[in-house]
């Protein structure tokens, strides 16, 4: 699994306080038999070009963070699998992986217990490119505006809203609880629905976003997706179909069991009554 929008959206607020911070140093331990994070510079180039710089922002593109600096450069970690961005002590000291030591803030370290994530400190122009290759992000959108993304497609929309190139932010958990919300089957292509539909399903999709943001993400089983603050998330009780095959759906009851199937290589669960095709 990958974080999506809402452990982003989570861990960017809670890393909103470094504004105004100043880097003092930039730390990455040493020796150990663990896989490296990939950084860009390299450490000594990104220690020399961070040292001194201010936090002047910290923003997100789709399931990225981003910190700006009053140097006109952009960091930008993306966490893949297992990645955190916290502004307190890890849960191991093994899997630290960055940390930034800031004056006069907390030190915003890089943890990551398998080292996908990635760390890449970039210009204006390139941070540009980075965006662009982006969709629209997925709070933003419409009715009209994700039609105009996808409507156009046979694909069936599950997979659809996956595209980061078409919607940005949205991953397996939500699409699946903002198709359940909105009374549509995940293996309806998107060119079969009509403007309700995609209006439905824009307002239905933003609303579960939101209330995630709210109640901090979804932690599941291994708990790594909390906040920068090690603060679990709690909107996976709230979950209607995904996680919950076999049990009740949310909104038919006994009557109607989520049902798992497999799409695009990723766990679709859905109920077979309520997103009836």
């Amino acid at each position: 699994r990958v974080p999506e929008l809402p452990a982003a959206e989570t861990r960017r607020r809670g890393a909103a306080r470094l504004r105004g911070a100043r880097v003092a140093d930039v730390r990455r331990p040493r020796g150990g038999r663990l896989r490296p994070s990939l950084l860009e510079p390299a450490l000594p180039a990104l220690r020399r070009r961070l040292r001194g710089a201010r936090v002047t922002d910290v923003g997100r593109l789709g399931k990225r963070v981003v910190l700006a600096f009053d140097t006109g450069e952009h960091l930008v970690f993306e966490p893949r699998m297992t990645g955190l961005a916290l502004v307190t002590e890890p849960p191991t000291a093994e899997h630290v992986r960055l940390r930034l030591v800031l004056e006069p803030a907390p030190d915003l370290v890089f943890w990551d217990r398998r080292g996908l994530g990635t760390l890449r400190l970039l210009d204006r122009p390139a941070l540009d490119r980075v965006a662009g290759a982006l969709g629209p992000d997925a709070l933003d959108l419409d009715g009209p505006g994700l039609a105009a993304r996808l409507a156009a497609r046979r694909a069936p929309i599950k997979p659809a809203l996956l595209d980061q190139a078409a919607v940005a932010g949205v991953g397996n958990i939500y699409a699946c609880e903002a198709l359940h919300a909105a009374g549509i089957a995940p293996t309806r292509p998107c060119a079969a629905l009509d403007a309700r539909a995609w209006d439905r399903l824009a307002r239905e999709l933003r609303r579960v976003l939101e209330d995630a943001i709210a109640a901090g993400g979804s932690t599941l089983g291994d708990g790594t997706y909390v906040a920068a603050d090690l603060v679990p998330g709690s909107y996976q009780s709230r979950h209607g179909v995904y996680g919950r095959e076999g049990l009740p759906c949310a909104r038919c009851g006994p009557a109607a069991p989520v049902v798992r199937t497999v799409m695009a290589q990723r766990a679709t669960f859905h109920c077979p009554r309520c997103q009836a095709r």
